[in-house]
């Protein structure tokens, strides 16, 4: 048995340990912190199939920033945790979950262990017209081309969950902020964190995006790194978390599904139909989109994490 082997076997076993261990927390907090270390798990498992891209976005939004998500989830829920704590399913149900999973689980290793021979795949069809967009990373060129309309439409996905978060407000603080961050001793470690580490994390944010033409990276995995730095210069305090009413916000926030359903709809006059480029303007038009969306997309994320308005708009 080779090394490399040793160490996929190991961080397979170490990532259903680790998921194991997440279900049998006993509290809301120590879940979070399991599901965190799971994701990152899971980015080098990903990292170790070769599927860059994917790791990459498994680490900035499976881990990160749904894992900030819990973790204030956890953080709000923990005063009734233990009111709700005789309230859990019985021996039954959690039976009849474990036979699910299990069940779940050997079709998954099956489809992966007893593969149709030959597999289908569409790769090969699709390999032929990607140097047709000059785009030589193959996800993105997929992304943008042949799944543009679920990229579309995941983006605002994104910006109706964020609204579904703000409708959470009260009436009287819609338009206001989102709820008060933990402040920091301006001259405690994360003041100093916040200081040092976001000049670093916009320039990898800005260079995992646009690197992103011919290797792994895009605007998803740009946006979240940016949405990062945001949420770590507001947890410090250095910047207070916008109001939801600004004019500029609310900008950033539609420009990237706007940029992009405008291109979509050009498609229909231009080459044959929705979301169609022009030959002469594909990756110009390609990186455009991506730019503005990873500005909505870093905007949407810090923005759910905040949390719905908690403060009044002030006048």
């Amino acid at each position: 048995m080779t090394a490399a082997m040793v160490l996929d076997v190991g961080l397979a076993l170490l990532v259903v340990a680790v998921a194991v261990w997440i279900v049998a927390a006993g509290s809301a907090f120590a879940a979070v912190v399991g599901f965190v270390s799971f994701g990152l798990l899971l980015a080098l498992a990903w990292a170790r199939l070769a599927a860059v891209d994917v790791a990459l976005t498994e680490a900035a939004i499976g881990s990160g920033v749904t894992g900030a998500l819990l973790m204030t989830a956890a953080s709000r829920l923990r005063p009734t945790e233990s009111r709700s704590a005789g309230e859990r399913p019985g021996a039954f149900l959690h039976v009849v979950a474990a036979v699910l999973a299990v069940l779940v689980s050997a079709g998954l290793a099956a489809l992966v262990l007893i593969p149709a021979s030959p597999a289908p795949s569409l790769a090969p069809a699709a390999a032929v017209h990607l140097p047709e967009l000059d785009v030589l990373n193959p996800v993105t060129a997929v992304l943008m081309a042949y799944r543009a309309v679920d990229t579309l439409l995941e983006k605002i996905v994104l910006l109706l969950a964020l609204i579904g978060v703000w409708s959470l407000a009260p009436d009287r603080f819609w338009g206001g902020a989102p709820g008060l961050w933990p402040r920091s001793r301006p001259d405690g470690e994360l003041t100093l964190l916040a200081r040092l580490l976001p000049p670093i994390g916009i320039v990898v944010g800005i260079y995992i995006l646009w690197v992103g033409a011919i290797a792994p990276g895009g605007a998803f995995q740009g946006g979240a790194i940016l949405a990062a730095m945001w949420l770590l210069i507001m947890i410090a305090g250095l910047r207070p978390v916008p109001e939801i009413h600004r004019q500029w916000l609310r900008l950033v926030l539609v420009v990237g599904p706007a940029v992009f359903l405008t291109v979509g709809f050009a498609g229909f006059f231009l080459p044959n139909g929705f979301l169609s480029y022009p030959a002469q303007f594909t990756k110009p038009l390609i990186i455009v989109i991506e730019v503005v969306l990873t500005l909505s997309i870093a905007a949407i994320l810090g923005l759910l994490v905040a949390g719905p308005p908690e403060r009044e708009r002030q006048r």
